[in-house]
C-alpha cells in the first residue's frame, strides 16, 4: 500500500496534457479524443505497454489524469479497480455486496455500466446497489443503495459529472427518473419523474443542461435545479445507443417491431399445458416475458394474448437514425428534425459516432454505414473486411481515423471520411464488449480477460 500512495502523491505515471476520457465514450460522450499519436498497428506483440488481467464486466474503461477505472462482478460481488495508467499495476480495489440479482438480458452485464471520474474520485453506479464514490486511494467517500429498478432488460445509462453534480438517468417499466447527486457527499439534490420507460443511452452535457434520448423521445434538464425545459418526440421506440452530438447536430438511433411478434412464438415455446397462457412455472427467467407479466397488465404474474398484443404495440414503430438540430436561445433549448434514415437497419446497433461531419453507424455482420451529418444522405456503406460478427463496442476516433472494436476483438481501424477505407485489423482473439478509451496517444482496450493500453511509453 505505501507504493500506492507514493504514486498519486508524487504524480508517477501521470500522462501530463492527454485529453481526459473521464466517462462512457470519452469527452462529453462524444467518442472523439483531439490527442495525437495513436498507433495503427497493435497487439500481444506489438505496440504493447501493458496487459492487466480484470475482473469480468462489460464497462468501458475511464480515464483520470494517473488512474484507469473499471467496474466488475463475479458472484455476488460488485468491483471497482483502480490501475495506474503508466503501468497497469492494479492499485486497488473495493468490493460491495450485490443487493439482488434480477432477471435481465444475458448481454447486460452486472458490471456494464461505466464509471464516471471528475479527475480525482471516481463515481460508479451499479444497478443492482446504486451510487458509490471512492477517492483516488480507494477510500469510500459516499455511498447511495438506489433500486430495485423495474426493467425487462436491466439498466444500462452511464453516470455523467458536471456543474459540482453526478447525474444519472434510470429509465424502466415504472418509476423513470433523472437525478442529480452532490459529488461531494452524495447527498441528492434534485429528482426528476420521466415519461420515457426503458431507455439505455447514456447522456451529456450542453451548455447548463443535461441532454437525454430515451423511448422515442428527446428531453432536456436544467443542470441546476432538474427541471425539464424541452422534449421531442417521434424518435424509435426502443433507444439503446446514446446519442452523438456535433457541430449543433444530434444522432439518434432507435429501433422499434416493425412486424409485430405473434404471441404464437412464445406459446410453441413455452406453453406445455396448452392454455393460451404463460405462467410463470412455463416462461421462467425469459426477461421479456417476465417484464409483461409483472409490470403490464393486471401484474398477475400470467401473460395473456392481449397483454402480449398491447406490448407489442408499446415498443412498435419505425426503426431510424434521426438528425435533430439542437440550440440554446437564452435560457431555452431548442430542436428540429433535420432528416431521418429508416432503410437497412434490424435489430439493436452500438451507439453512433460523428466524426468530422460524417456520422458512422456500425451492424452486426461488420455493416458500416456512412451519412452526411448535415444531409442524412448516405455515403459509403459496406462490410469491414477482416472483422465480421456482432458489434456492442461503440466507434471511437481520433487523428483522421475511426477504431471500431468487434466482440470477437478484432480492431477496425479506418481511415475517415465518406468513402471511408479499412487499412488495418488488429486481432486481439479476446471477447470485447467495452468501448476503447483514447488519450495522449494511447488506446486502453477493456476485453473479457483483460486492460490493455497500446502505443508508445
Amino acid at each position: 500500500m505505501r507504493y500506492n500512495w507514493l504514486l498519486v502523491l508524487t504524480g508517477a505515471g501521470a500522462l501530463v496534457g492527454a485529453e481526459p476520457w473521464s466517462r462512457f465514450r470519452g469527452p462529453n460522450g462524444t467518442g472523439v479524443s483531439g490527442d495525437r499519436g495513436f498507433p495503427l498497428k497493435f497487439g500481444k506483440s506489438e505496440n504493447l505497454v501493458w496487459r492487466t488481467p480484470v475482473r469480468p464486466g462489460k464497462s468501458s474503461p475511464v480515464l483520470s489524469e494517473r488512474h484507469v477505472f473499471l467496474t466488475g462482478a463475479e458472484g455476488t460481488k460488485l468491483y471497482t479497480q483502480c490501475f495506474d495508467r503508466e503501468t497497469g499495476k492494479l492499485l486497488w480495489e473495493r468490493e460491495e455486496e450485490r443487493a439482488r440479482s434480477p432477471i435481465g438480458n444475458a448481454l447486460n452485464h452486472a458490471a456494464a455500466i461505466s464509471a464516471a471520474t471528475d479527475g480525482s474520485n471516481v463515481y460508479v453506479f451499479f444497478k443492482d446497489y446504486g451510487m458509490i464514490s471512492y477517492d483516488a486511494l480507494g477510500k469510500p467517500r459516499w455511498r447511495v443503495p438506489l433500486g430495485p429498478f423495474n426493467t425487462s432488460m436491466g439498466l444500462g445509462s452511464s453516470p455523467v459529472v458536471a456543474g459540482g453534480s453526478v447525474m444519472i438517468v434510470a429509465d424502466q417499466l415504472d418509476g423513470s427518473f433523472a437525478a442529480a447527486f452532490d459529488a461531494r457527499n452524495g447527498e441528492m439534490k434534485w429528482k426528476t419523474a420521466r415519461g420515457e420507460t426503458e431507455g439505455w443511452g447514456s447522456p451529456f452535457v450542453l451548455g447548463k443542461h443535461l441532454i437525454t434520448a430515451s423511448r422515442g423521445q428527446f428531453g432536456a434538464y436544467d443542470l441546476a435545479s432538474g427541471k425539464r425545459v424541452a422534449t421531442h418526440e417521434g424518435m424509435g421506440s426502443a433507444i439503446v445507443a446514446s446519442p452523438a452530438f456535433e457541430n449543433g447536430m444530434m444522432y439518434v438511433f432507435g429501433y422499434a417491431s416493425d412486424a409485430p411478434s405473434p404471441f404464437t412464438t412464445r406459446l410453441s415455446k413455452f406453453d406445455r399445458n396448452n392454455d393460451g397462457q404463460l405462467t410463470a412455472d412455463e416462461y421462467g427467467e425469459d426477461p421479456f416475458v417476465h417484464a409483461i407479466a409483472r409490470y403490464r397488465g393486471n401484474r398477475d404474474m400470467v401473460v395473456t394474448k392481449d397483454e402480449w398484443d398491447a406490448r407489442q404495440v408499446e415498443i412498435g414503430g419505425a426503426t431510424s437514425l434521426t438528425g435533430l438540430r439542437v440550440s440554446q436561445d437564452g435560457g431555452k433549448i431548442r430542436t428540429e428534425e433535420v432528416w431521418r434514415f429508416e432503410k437497412g437497419f434490424v435489430g439493436v446497433i452500438p451507439s453512433p459516432l460523428a466524426y468530422q461531419g460524417v456520422v458512422y453507424v456500425v451492424k452486426n455482420g461488420g455493416i458500416l454505414m456512412a451519412f452526411d451529418g448535415a444531409t442524412g444522405k448516405q455515403h459509403k456503406a459496406g462490410r469491414l473486411d477482416g472483422s465480421p460478427g456482432g458489434y456492442s463496442s461503440s466507434p471511437v476516433a481520433a487523428e483522421g481515423r475511426v477504431y471500431i472494436a468487434s466482440e470477437e476483438g478484432k480492431i477496425s481501424v479506418l481511415k475517415a471520411g465518406p468513402e471511408w477505407e479499412v487499412v488495418q485489423v488488429n486481432d486481439l482473439d479476446e471477447g470485447c464488449f467495452a468501448t476503447p478509451a483514447l488519450s495522449g496517444g494511447s488506446l486502453y482496450v477493456r476485453t473479457s480477460l483483460a486492460l490493455y493500453r497500446f502505443g508508445s511509453r
